[in-house]
């Protein structure tokens, strides 16, 4: 692969995806592209490249998208902000949310759905809280083919050994062969919808809690301001965005502030004082 061709390969998932790759990149891009290449029977990548740019056939340009992007996920990632969502964010909905009885929640950048699930277990685990309520969560992704793996709600044994606790996966789980397969009431609790995180995420609603972990950080700091002020303005003044442990809105962006006390959840800045006192009281 020529630089003229990992150059090109930068500014083109940039364009499409928003992630930055770094120049110490170009070993991903050879082991991603690869693949890719030889499906579509290209000489090299750098004859992929140069359909992409004289041809950019719209199936090209999605596989090549998807394959830079696509990154691993696991049930109950990092424990915590799951913990902080069942003890302190449910809890605060289920009271201020009392007369609508309607709860939205975003799960972006999704990958193969074990983050919706989990937030799923834990909704079903207070289902006699929330009877009677609409509970939707969405879950989103660039990816076709990590949103179709979603959809099936079934996973290896090693996925499922990943975070999930031992009474979820007995609750909730059905072993079938050398794949569990997830209860279908969890799976109806989520819905999921191919979207790009540069898109204006209007057309999806207003959700008051957007989980949006571990992928900002692949971006670069004008990115990620314009990706949260897009999301800021499909909130309520007291929702709630979860970061993932390496990420901030500090210097980013001024439309969120970190919720006091608790690592990883943000607030919307125009209502944090009295979403603090709320929580507080």
């Amino acid at each position: 692969m020529t630089p003229a061709t990992f150059q090109f390969v930068k500014e083109f998932v940039k364009k499409n995806s928003g992630l930055d790759l770094g120049d110490d990149k170009k070993y991903l891009v050879e082991n991603r592209l690869m693949p890719i290449a030889r499906l579509k029977r290209f000489k090299d990548i750098d004859d992929l490249v140069t359909n992409l740019r004289t041809k950019a056939e719209p199936e090209l340009v999605r596989m090549v998208t998807e394959a830079m992007t696509t990154n691993e996920s696991f049930f109950f990632r990092d424990t915590k902000p799951f913990d902080q969502f069942k003890t302190l964010v449910l809890p605060h909905l289920i009271k201020t949310r009392a007369g609508a009885k309607s709860v939205r929640i975003w799960s972006a950048a999704c990958s193969t759905g074990q983050e919706p699930y989990s937030l799923a277990m834990i909704l079903r685990e207070h289902a006699a809280q929330l009877a009677g309520w609409r509970i939707e969560i969405v879950g989103t992704d660039l990816s076709t083919d990590v949103l179709e793996k979603a959809k099936a709600g079934s996973y290896s044994q090693f996925e499922v050994q990943r975070g999930l606790p031992i009474q979820f996966l007995v609750k909730y789980f059905k072993q079938n062969g050398d794949r569990w397969q997830i209860d279908p009431s969890i799976r109806a609790m989520v819905q999921y919808k191919v979207f790009n995180l540069l898109q204006d995420p209007g057309s999806l609603g207003r959700f008051d809690v957007v989980f949006c972990r571990n992928v900002l950080i692949y971006f670069d700091n004008p990115t990620k301001g314009q990706v949260l002020a897009q999301i800021s303005k499909y909130m309520p003044d007291d929702g709630f965005l979860y970061l993932g442990g390496a990420e901030t809105v500090l210097g980013v962006t001024d439309k969120f502030v970190a919720l006091s006390g608790h690592r990883g959840i943000y607030v919307i800045a125009r209502g944090a004082a009295a979403t603090q006192q709320r929580l507080a009281g």
